[in-house]
Order: structure tokens, then sequence, then C-alpha cells
């Protein structure tokens, strides 16, 4: 496996042909960049403008190219405080290009322990993280038997996912 630093997600977007695919699996993370913007969610204060616009960027670019990105979230119902707050900001992502859906861990089944990206069905990234729950780096790897594995847990999660416009009016 290739370890990367935490900041080269741009290039393997840009690199990817065809289709990109995050699974998610945690109830919270801790990203720097969004611990004041869920603090705020969270005690209810006015949301300070949450700048996505280098990820949205990103992603309407790859999309314009003809790469599909997508992604499954599987999240505990009822929902922790982060995942409250990522719903109530998950729109700009879905209107940047990403198809964003949900399944609940309940309907799930057997679901890996970890996150990953899914690049072009065969390169699978491993979203690393500290003691903490923060980016800790990226973790790559062609191996064969992982990217199809993968492959599987894509398509089985993806039949049971609801798009995300209609979780959020559910």
């Amino acid at each position: 496996m290739e370890l990367q630093r935490v900041d080269n997600w741009e290039r393997l977007f840009r690199a990817a042909r065809d289709s990109a695919f995050h699974l998610e699996v945690r109830d919270a993370y801790a990203e720097p960049s969004e611990s004041e913007p869920l603090r705020r969610f969270i005690d209810g204060d006015p949301p300070p403008d949450y700048d996505k616009s280098d990820w949205t960027d990103l992603i309407r670019s790859v999309t314009e190219k003809g790469v599909s990105v997508s992604r499954v979230r599987v999240v505990t119902v009822p929902h922790t405080d982060y995942q409250r707050w990522l719903l109530s900001v998950t729109g700009k992502n879905v209107a940047a290009g990403e198809d964003i859906r949900y399944v609940p861990r309940h309907l799930a089944g057997e679901v890996p322990p970890d996150d990953w990206w899914l690049f072009d069905g065969s390169r699978v990234c491993f979203n690393l993280t500290d003691s903490a729950g923060g980016p800790a780096g990226i973790g790559i790897t062609t191996d064969p038997s992982l990217a199809a594995y993968c492959r599987n847990v894509r398509q089985r999660l993806w039949q049971l996912a609801i798009p995300y416009r209609e979780y959020v009016n559910q």
C-alpha cells in the first residue's frame, strides 16, 4: 500500500477517467474546517458561511469531463449531531454534481469499518485518520482482490441507498 499526504486528493480526482465513489461509514468526523460550523449548528447559532468552494469547484471540474462522482453514507438513525449538520450542507455537493445517497445503518447489513474512495473501479484510497479522528493521509492500493471487494460493497449498498433529496425530505 502506498501512503500519501492528506492534501493529494485533488490529484487523485483529476487522474480519474470515469468514476469516483466514496463510502462513508462513520457517524462523525474530526475535519478541522468543519469544527466551527458544526459547533454553531449544535448551539443553534446562525450558521457561518461554510465555504466548500474548493471541493465543489473540483467536483464540477471532474464531472464536466465526464467522471461520475458518487458516495454512500451509512448513517445511524437517529442521526448524530454531526450527521444532522452534514445533511444541512450536503446540498452544495449535490448541486456541484455529486450523487450522494444514504443507507440507514440498521438496513445496511455488513459494512466495512473504514471509509474509502474507489477510483475507476480499480484504485482504492483509504481515508486514514489519527487517534482523534482527524485526517492523517491516504492509503492507496490497486490490489485486484481489494478493488473487487470494494466494487461489490458499492453495488450492494447503492441498491439500498436513498438519494439525498429524497432522504432529506423524509
